[in-house]
């Protein structure tokens, strides 16, 4: 696949396989059924001490490796990741089934939603509240399909990964369900971003490849989506603002490329860009433009009451693509505004993103 990949993965699997050797090796000399305790105990002692080392040695990586980074510490997943894998062709081919077919004559809008990071709720609630969203209020019913790492939705979400990203553009078109002349596709990536604006891609144990802006870049141009809206919100997004804008684009980011964006964590819902362009600018208007100007002042608003350093959203835009999306919105049955409930809550009950608890960074830094 084009760009670069995560060299972070591939190391820590050859590098695990060197310590796990010597383990693998009493292993197979350890006795089955009847085995003495002592050596039972041994045996599970050396795996524990593998996984251990399998950690500590991606930890280890990651402050070496740039770009990458270590990632927190999460308990053993409770799905199979062989299967996991095994199954995304499925999950991709039936979130494709489900979409219905562009109308002739008319600009249909579809929606992909990706939500990078599965060990914070946060970026689950966003994509699926952009689901919900697009499908009531923005005729987009049936033309929505949410790639999320999240444990809880292994086995009926397709995971946001750049092979699935990739399955995904490729099946809108050769399902003849998307008309590059006349349809727009809005794509919608939630995640950490580090410095080097690079999105993180990743849940508990899986290997998975994060996304540059370059490596976004080279995934959209390699495929015919002439109308296109790019929404990014992470940390240093306003890094892929230059590589993503064209004629025919519009490229919105949650802050400028050398500044944080805020709201993530544990005990947050919605970031503070999600909240503030989704929940409370596009349920006040059908224009991604004016949603923008309501996000760009409450976000703003919003960072200076907890004394934030500003993270600036960005937008590039051109005549073209404006007059499609009026284009567009002539066409839809506008529906009512859809208010935010999470998929999953945070364990914080504050109704504003402004809590204190929502002030971390979102990036793995």
């Amino acid at each position: 696949m084009p760009g670069r990949r995560s060299a972070l993965p591939l190391l820590t699997l050859l590098l695990g396989a060197a310590l796990g050797y010597g383990v693998r090796d009493r292993l197979v000399a350890t006795p089955g059924a009847g085995a003495p305790a002592a050596a039972t105990a041994a045996a599970e002692a050396d795996t524990e001490v593998l996984r251990r080392n399998l950690a500590e040695t991606r930890a280890w990586l990651a402050r070496w490796l740039p770009g990458e980074a270590e990632p927190a510490e999460t308990e053993e997943p409770d799905y199979s990741a062989e299967r996991v894998f095994y199954d995304q062709y499925r999950l991709v081919d039936e979130a494709l089934a489900r979409l219905r077919p562009q109308t002739p004559g008319k600009a249909d809008l579809y929606v992909v939603a990706f939500a990078g990071d599965g060990d914070e709720n946060v970026f689950r609630n966003e994509a699926e509240y952009v689901e919900k969203l697009f499908s009531e209020r923005f005729d987009a019913r049936d033309r929505v399909v949410v790639l999320e790492n999240n444990p809880a939705t292994v086995e009926t979400r397709p995971l946001a990964t750049w092979s699935n990203l990739e399955l995904v553009l490729d099946g809108l078109i050769d399902k003849a369900r998307f008309d590059p002349d006349e349809d727009v596709l809005l794509l919608f990536l939630t995640s950490h971003g580090d410095a080097e604006h690079n999105l993180y891609v990743g849940m508990d144990v899986l290997p998975l490849d994060w996304i540059g802006a370059p490596d976004l870049a080279g995934i959209l141009n390699a495929r015919p989506f002439r109308w296109r809206v790019a929404i990014v919100s992470a940390c240093y997004s306003g890094g892929f603002l230059d590589v993503l804008r064209n004629s025919t684009s519009m490229v919105i980011t949650a802050a400028r490329a050398d500044r944080t964006s805020f709201g993530c964590g544990s005990a947050s819902d919605i970031t503070f860009f999600g909240k503030a362009f989704f929940v409370e600018g596009l349920n006040q208007t059908d224009s991604f433009r004016g949603a923008f100007e309501v996000a760009r002042q409450l976000v703003a608003e919003w960072e200076e009451a907890e004394k934030q350093t500003p993270s600036e959203p960005q937008i590039a835009s051109t005549p073209l693509i404006e007059t499609k999306l009026a284009q567009w919105r002539q066409g839809i049955r506008l529906g009512p505004p859809q208010p935010f409930q999470p998929a999953v809550a945070g364990p914080s009950d504050a109704a504003s993103p402004g809590a204190a608890a929502s002030s971390e960074k979102s990036t793995k830094q």
